[in-house]
This record gives structure tokens, sequence and C-alpha cells, in this order.
């Protein structure tokens, strides 16, 4: 299992998330992304819509029918109904379902930053967890120790 977490300095989820399932979708792959807010669901499913002029990415709501047609569901539960192994938290809230995901992306912000120090402890203890942080660094992600 592998995790990923994003400090958010710059950009909202909304504007990080649309570049990640991007990225999961262009190796054939699923994406559960959870967040509690419903208004943050909403706006994260316009920013996938709305990717750029020539391409958006095909998402749905968790409880609006067909979540295992969709390649990104948005959902308040970690419960990948649309068969997903790669899950995003998009409000920096830590969530785990019943059965691992191969890789998260953990996105946190100043306001959620000891949460996420707290989860990166937690996990470091667990065996077979790998993970990474990353940062925004001059408008572009980059891996940081």
């Amino acid at each position: 299992m592998r995790v990923d977490f994003y400090q958010l300095s710059r950009d909202p989820a909304e504007a990080a998330l649309p570049l990640i399932a991007r990225n999961v979708m262009n190796v054939g792959e699923r994406l559960l992304v959870v967040a509690a807010d419903p208004q943050q669901r909403q706006r994260i499913c316009q920013a996938l819509w709305s990717l750029s002029s020539e391409a958006f990415l095909a998402n749905g709501m968790a409880g609006e029918g067909d979540e295992e047609r969709q390649p990104i569901l948005l959902s308040d539960t970690v419960s990948p109904l649309n068969g997903a192994k790669f899950l995003a938290i998009a409000d920096g809230q830590w969530r785990e379902g019943e059965t691992p995901f191969e890789r998260t992306f953990f996105l946190f912000d100043g306001a959620t930053v000891q949460h996420a120090r707290d989860t990166w402890r937690m996990l470091r203890g667990r065996q077979g967890v790998e993970h990474f942080y990353w940062k925004q660094e001059g408008g572009r992600w980059v891996q940081a120790g």
C-alpha cells in the first residue's frame, strides 16, 4: 500500500484533484474521492468536468445510481462502489476502508496539518505501507523529505 501526502498551500483540493485523477485514469485505474462536505464534493465534481476545454474527467456522486460505472466516484464514505483501487481523501481527514487501497492520495491544508502529521506517524509503524510527502513549490508538486 502506498500513501501520498499532499500538503495544499497555494491551491485547494479542487485544483489538485483533477491532475491526480487524470494520472489515475491514464494508468487505467478507477478513483474514489472522499470528502465529508457535500459542497466540496460538488466543487470537485465541477473541477473534474472542466479540467480543460478539450478534456474532462467523467465522474458521479455516490447515491445517484450507476456507481459501479463511474471511473471517478465522489462520496462521503470509503466505499469503493465503482471498484476503485485508488483513493483520494480531499478534506484532510484520514479514513480507511475495509480493504486497503493500492494507493491513497491524502490532501491536507494548514487547518489539518497536525492531523496529517499524526496520520504520518501512525502509518510509519505499519508493515507494508510506503508513504511519500509532496508539497507545492513554484506551482509544481515536488517530493519533500
